[in-house]
């Protein structure tokens, strides 16, 4: 593995995810706010929490970009389309089964079947992350897809074969 191609192409394209995701938001194409619900999980207060769930998005990012990483190497393949598919299927696992179980896992949202409490207000996600609004997907789809796109183009495969 190129650790200095990884570090440098996967913290580019983890910018460059969460710059959508957030441009969706502000735009009104969807109202969910990634880093926002990841930071709910460690404090309550809003604006602490965005500053907190940024950070761990970020290092999520790069987490999440070794295993593409390693699927380049284990190919001998990384190029923007490559790249693409692979952040397609990584918003499909995102959508699908990441936000089934954010309600289960996510001390502050409530779930479809049991709705908000005292402890429990922020809304569940619902499938494919509908309930923060019908182009939620898409934005999901496009961030994913550009990021994947970003690290397949930028990742230079180890001379190691």
């Amino acid at each position: 593995m190129n650790w200095t191609s990884w570090l440098l192409s996967g913290f580019l394209a983890t910018l460059a995810l969460s710059t959508l995701l957030a441009t969706s938001q502000g735009l009104g194409l969807t109202r969910m706010n990634l880093p926002y619900l990841i930071g709910t999980f460690f404090t309550p207060q809003r604006e602490r929490a965005k500053v907190y769930g940024f950070a761990i998005h970020l290092v999520n990012g790069l987490v999440f970009s070794i295993l593409y990483v390693l699927v380049f190497e284990a190919r001998h393949m990384a190029n923007w389309w490559f790249g693409e598919l692979l952040g397609i299927a990584h918003a499909l696992m995102v959508l699908t089964v990441g936000m089934s179980l954010m309600p289960g896992i996510h001390p502050r949202m409530a779930s479809e079947q049991h709705g908000p409490n005292s402890n429990r207000q922020l809304e569940p996600p619902g499938f494919m992350a509908l309930n923060y609004g019908f182009r939620t997907p898409i934005s999901v789809f496009l961030a994913h897809a550009v990021f994947g796109a970003i690290l397949g183009s930028l990742y230079h495969l180890s001379l190691l074969a």
